[in-house]
């Protein structure tokens, strides 16, 4: 794999996941991208955050957290979305395959979960401090990772919109139960999915600016 490919097509074992990646000339990391509930690595909102993130030199694996079967099932069922066990395994899978991968196996790996992807993130995190470094969560669920959020060793960034009332609750639970280096903020006029004008640029410079420091 080229260092300057663009959007390099990726399967990602055992279960076949379909992922983008793309990795910026003299990357020193990857960020690994969980999606929300519903979501696929097709999502405008990560992909933007995304191309920032190459802006600052950072690498991104853009992914499917589900098979195209268990996505037709989820479509039906929408219990797959909120399974944050099978999800935060996924994303195992990933950084096993990074950590294999000759282009990507001396880089140091941040997950960024959005929506039920960051409860995810957490969890995985806590299974694998020695893999996953940081942390950033958009929107996100970090409730959902339940007793995995005292573990986290990762450096962790919490990103909230301030018009996410519910979600600023459950993040703030949250924080309040982790003991690793983390932060909460709040972005202004923000709902759910940063929809307002200039929301999600202020999501992307602080996601990459967190990864900067800290992988």
């Amino acid at each position: 794999m080229s260092s300057k490919m663009h959007g390099c097509p990726v399967i990602i074992p055992p279960v076949g996941l379909e992922g983008e990646l793309q990795l910026p000339a003299e990357a020193r990391s990857v960020v690994v991208f969980a999606h929300g509930s519903g979501s696929s690595r097709f999502s405008k909102r990560n992909r933007y955050v995304a191309s920032e993130l190459h802006r600052s030199g950072l690498g991104t694996l853009l992914m499917d957290l589900l098979t195209a079967r268990e996505e037709q099932v989820d479509v039906q069922t929408r219990h797959l979305r909120f399974d944050i066990g099978l999800l935060a395994s996924r994303l195992l899978d990933a950084v096993a395959w990074l950590r294999q991968a000759p282009a990507t196996s001396s880089l140091s790996i941040g997950i960024f979960g959005a929506s039920t992807g960051g409860g995810a993130a957490l969890v995985a995190a806590a299974e694998w401090p020695q893999d996953i470094a940081a942390v950033v969560s958009r929107g996100g669920r970090p409730d959902l990772a339940g007793a995995s959020l005292p573990r986290v060793q990762a450096p962790t960034l919490l990103i909230v919109g301030g018009s996410d009332e519910a979600v600023i609750e459950l993040n703030e639970k949250a924080y309040e139960q982790m003991v690793c280096v983390r932060r909460l903020e709040i972005v202004p006029g923000a709902t759910h999915l940063f929809e307002e004008p200039g929301t999600l640029e202020a999501v992307a410079a602080l996601a990459a600016g967190w990864f900067q420091r800290y992988l």
